[in-house]
């Protein structure tokens, strides 16, 4: 008999998520619910968000319930269905939970995708998916890149920072890329095209804010923030007049006790720059339209973006700590099913 394997979130982390904040457990693979259907998922996104959702805090999703699956985007092929626009054997994407079989109705995240498009159906997770569309549109359309600028992107070697910074090259900015240990910051300049990497490991603000200064004297016209605490305070020191700052992640945050934030935003009125709260969720709507020209990027070689696959549901909580430690290598992805 098949069976629906689901990774429940058991109680509230405090801090640094453990493994006896999740549960494995195994439930009757669900029905299809009226004028939906139900998704065999094959790979799921594991990202910093999914720590956020977490907490019982006001954030722009509900928290996960207590006793639910953990949310996220999956990538499946309809199993069982009653809706005649999603026939079983379809493939599809949309936001559901590590699990093995998710209950889904039409609309919102959930879209039919044709994986003959790709070498893999996780590339929908990546480059294709929200990931890719996250680095494309916060930077076209809210840093709104002008050739000859100076971008700084933090959490640079990530899913989203390692295409923010080739999409920046494609537009004919100068990048800086900062990132955490030497290797990382080789595949910077070797693999992603960076014109600057800088490693943050072992400094504090005000080295790091020398080292950024060093490499954009003139300041930095554009921020990609995915870090926050003391890197974002190192690199606001070094904004030139009218920077624009993509307010995308606070990754440094999201594990600690005490939110400490960051000190230096009177740099902001300083140099009268502005700061963008960013979220994917307001480009739902052209998704198509960013899938198209990332597409075509990387089939002309401008655009790469790795994955670091992980296998097993049994191993989702070993996998998603790799967000935290550093030791992902791409776009961190669990794979649920053959």
């Amino acid at each position: 008999m098949l069976e629906n394997r689901r990774f429940l979130l058991k109680r509230r982390p405090e801090g640094e998520p453990v493994p006896a904040d999740f549960d494995l457990v195994s439930e009757p693979v669900p029905e299809a619910p009226a004028g939906g259907f139900v998704v065999r998922n094959y790979f799921a996104s594991l990202d910093p968000a999914q720590r956020g959702w977490m907490d019982d805090v006001p954030s722009y999703m509900p928290p996960i319930a207590l006793g639910d699956a953990v949310r996220a985007t999956t990538v499946g092929r309809v199993h069982t269905s009653d809706n005649a626009d999603f026939k079983p054997g379809d493939w599809v994407m949309g936001l559901n939970a590590l699990e093995d079989y998710s209950p889904v109705m039409p609309g919102g995240f959930t879209s039919a995708i044709d994986v003959s498009l790709v070498d893999s159906p996780s590339r929908f997770l990546s480059a294709m998916g929200a990931v890719g569309l996250t680095a494309y549109f916060g930077l076209l359309e809210v840093a709104k890149p002008q050739e000859g600028e100076t971008l700084l992107v933090s959490g640079a070697a990530g899913a989203v920072g390692s295409v923010v910074g080739q999409i920046g090259k494609i537009k004919g900015c100068r990048t800086i890329g900062i990132a955490g240990g030497q290797d990382k910051c080789r595949k910077l300049t070797e693999r992603y095209g960076y014109d600057v990497a800088i490693d943050y490991k072992g400094k504090d603000v005000d080295t790091l804010a020398e080292e950024i200064r060093a490499a954009a004297p003139d300041g930095v016209n554009m921020i990609f923030e995915n870090v926050g605490g003391d890197v974002m305070d190192a690199e606001l020191m070094n904004l030139a007049k009218h920077a624009r700052i993509v307010l995308c992640g606070l990754i440094s945050e999201y594990n600690a006790p005490e939110k400490l934030g960051v000190r230096n935003l009177w740099q902001v009125l300083a140099q009268e720059a502005t700061i963008h709260g960013y979220l994917i969720s307001a480009y739902v709507d052209r998704f198509a339209e960013g899938g198209a020209q990332m597409a075509e990027w990387m089939a002309a070689g401008k655009v790469v973006m790795d994955e670091d696959i992980q296998e097993g549901l049994e191993n989702a909580y070993p996998a998603f700590m790799r967000l935290f430690s550093g030791a992902n290598t791409g776009k961190l992805v669990l794979k649920i099913a053959e």
